[in-house]
């Protein structure tokens, strides 16, 4: 079972370190490079995990987690990477990436853009097992609902034996909300991102959500799996969790600030050489 109070007091010292930057433990600092559909999120931690800074922008340089925008994207992680080298007064080396489940295939991509900003990855992993180095389960399902797709992995005595994917996410809901209230998509991003209006817009987009709980509940066998953790930055929705929880039958939890968790723990896995 996870340590939500953990989780939460070290996603909360990740969040803090967008603005404060904490002085690391030793010389070595490991870099996590999330390319996500709504967000290029850069996170950086020292040799034994603690957070130093972050830095995050919005873009709309992936789709369904695959690179549209290179130059778009290689631009915002230049940028990103430049921002916290000033922050830090040091040069970052190393990092690792994390791919979307099921699109292995655009892995070349993103790392052409992580070392066209100047960074060496030294570690490639999925977007579902990254998350699992901040819950650190050994049995259930993590599910990572982003901009673009919904990826899975099953986990099993600490092991990923699973991962599925399917282009259903955040982006989803904002197209459903643009319609809805006949705004921008845009405007409509804000909306969905306004925590005080999410009671509010939670039926709108309730089939949405129900449509992912479906998808996670085709690949999950109830027998053997008592709980789901949800992680991305579609997961901030307030309620989200209780959605998934009745259309699965099976218990659902996430963090305070789910957005942090993939690539945090992307960050984590950067092999340091």
């Amino acid at each position: 079972m996870m340590d939500l109070d953990r989780v939460n007091n070290y996603l909360a010292r990740v969040e803090e370190s967008e603005k404060t930057t904490f002085k690391p433990v030793g010389s070595r600092l490991k870099v996590g490079v999330d390319l996500g559909t709504a967000y290029i999120v850069l996170v950086v931690l020292d040799e034994e995990n603690n957070p130093v800074a972050c830095e995050k922008q919005a873009a709309q340089v992936l789709r369904d987690g695959v690179v549209v925008d290179y130059t778009g994207a290689l631009r915002i992680v230049r940028s990103l990477k430049e921002k916290l080298e000033a922050r830090l007064g040091t040069e970052l080396v190393n990092c690792a990436i994390a791919m979307p489940a099921g699109t292995e295939s655009s892995v070349k991509t993103h790392q052409y853009v992580a070392e066209g900003a100047g960074l060496e990855v030294t570690n490639i992993l999925d977007e579902p097992s990254a998350a699992n180095a901040i819950y650190q389960i050994e049995d259930g399902v993590v599910v990572d609902i982003g901009g673009g797709p919904t990826g899975l992995a099953i986990l099993k005595d600490g092991k990923v034996v699973q991962i599925e994917d399917e282009p259903t996410g955040g982006t989803h809901l904002t197209l459903v909300l643009s319609g809805n209230y006949h705004v921008s998509f845009e405007e409509a991003e804000a909306i969905k991102q306004d925590y005080k209006r999410h009671r509010e817009i939670l039926p709108v987009v309730r089939p949405v959500v129900e449509k992912m709980a479906t998808i996670v509940s085709r690949y999950v066998d109830k027998a053997h799996t008592d709980t789901i953790y949800l992680c991305g930055g579609t997961c901030c929705l307030t309620g989200i969790e209780d959605i998934f929880q009745k259309v699965t039958g099976i218990r659902t939890i996430k963090p305070a600030n789910p957005f942090l968790v993939t690539p945090t723990g992307i960050a984590m896995n950067c092999t340091l050489e």
